[in-house]
């Protein structure tokens, strides 16, 4: 059933690429279709009447706006079939409300995938906890985020040809908002750890591996210390584990688990870890091959795709400068059209972006050369295969 809805889709496609006189349609034409990427599951996003998707855009702040720029620019280029919906939450430019965060929710709920940057969380406490970050996570509940540590061809660095991916879980852990003043002067602040969340996580991790190919998982925990939250944490991995007998279970301390990183990454495979430890060893990885500005990252839920970098960082020092590096953007923009089932401009998108790095002739600060963020996204247009 689904195989014959597939062929027919393709053939309405072709027939409305025909009318609209867009050109390569040839080309279309011969790409076979992904049934078994989520065009029969009645969750996954479909193209609307005139071929195009609807995707949720929060460029977020420090720098966010100006990666989205080039996102927009790149899929104009590319003639990609996206119409982003746009939304501008922040914390820190007083453009957070209870009623824009709803907005955002509503598109994402209809869109079902969104690309976003980090939204700043202030410091100061000024009488909620939990940040508007965290609060679109829990209300979509976008439990786990996947980063992706793949070396770049064309740029060295201690480590190369490193190829890991980090799992996280992220709606509990320290991030669960939960702090109170016990007595003046003392401060608790309570780590949450649920069984049915860390074995959730952990069929995540298990079920990636087995789909992408991996032969090892390893969790990374402190259970060491925090026997009980971290143990059941561990326990969970353990037991789900058994389920995968194919795939080698190992586990790890995490402050040794980054030593490793730094002198061994290439033993570790895929890692599962509880929210905090994720935050830290996805910036800790992106270190290792080049930066903040080169890392994809996304983060799911039964029904929701939300694709971000894999090191959130602002970058605030580098607005309205024109050099924050655009790379880690387009990737992730490029796996959301993977997810979109828009193979063809996903790999044309990430062959862009990667061409233009291995040729080295157009590399931002943080890469080691001189180039404006406006030069390197006008080097990957030039090097887009349309």
């Amino acid at each position: 059933m689904c195989k014959t809805m597939a062929v027919a889709l393709r053939r309405s496609l072709v027939t409305l690429v025909k009318d609209l006189g867009v050109p390569r349609w040839q080309q279309l034409a011969s790409r076979p279709l992904s049934v078994s990427a989520g065009l029969c599951n009645s969750k996954s996003p479909m193209a609307r009447a005139d071929g195009t998707f609807k995707v949720t855009m929060v460029p977020g702040d420090g720098v966010g706006p100006e990666l989205m720029t080039a996102v927009k620019d790149v899929f104009k280029a590319g003639n990609i079939p996206v119409e982003f919906e746009e939304f501008h939450l922040s914390e820190v430019q007083n453009m957070a409300t209870e009623e824009k965060l709803e907005q955002v929710l509503t598109s994402l709920r209809n869109n079902r995938v969104a690309i976003k940057g980090k939204i700043h969380t202030p410091m100061e406490f000024k009488g909620e906890l939990a940040s508007y970050e965290m609060k679109l996570r829990r209300k979509l509940d976008l439990f786990a985020n996947v980063v992706h540590v793949n070396s770049l061809p064309g740029y060295n660095t201690r480590h190369n040809n490193l190829d890991l991916v980090i799992i996280r879980e992220q709606t509990e852990g320290e991030y669960s908002s939960l702090e109170h003043e016990s007595v003046s002067g003392v401060i608790e602040c309570l780590k949450i750890i649920t069984r049915e969340k860390s074995r959730r996580i952990a069929k995540f991790a298990f079920d990636y591996a087995t789909k992408k190919g991996r032969n090892k998982v390893t969790a990374v925990h402190k259970a060491n210390i925090m026997k009980l939250g971290d143990g059941l944490f561990l326990q969970s991995c353990a037991e789900v584990a058994q389920l995968y007998p194919k795939i080698k279970y190992e586990n790890i301390i995490i402050d040794n688990c980054c030593m490793q990183l730094v002198q061994n990454p290439y033993q570790f495979d895929v890692l599962v870890m509880p929210n905090l430890y994720g935050n830290i060893i996805d910036n800790l990885a992106a270190g290792l091959v080049g930066g903040a500005g080169v890392v994809p990252g996304e983060s799911y839920s039964a029904e929701y795709a939300v694709f971000e970098t894999g090191a959130r960082h602002p970058f605030a020092q580098a607005v309205g400068r024109n050099i924050a590096n655009p790379t880690a953007m387009l990737l992730s923009a490029a796996n959301m059209l993977r997810h979109l089932n828009l193979e063809y401009h996903s790999q044309m998108v990430t062959d862009a972006v990667k061409k233009v790095i291995k040729q080295g002739k157009v590399r931002t600060g943080d890469l080691g050369g001189y180039a404006t963020s406006d030069e390197f996204t006008r080097a990957v247009i030039a090097n887009l295969a349309v």
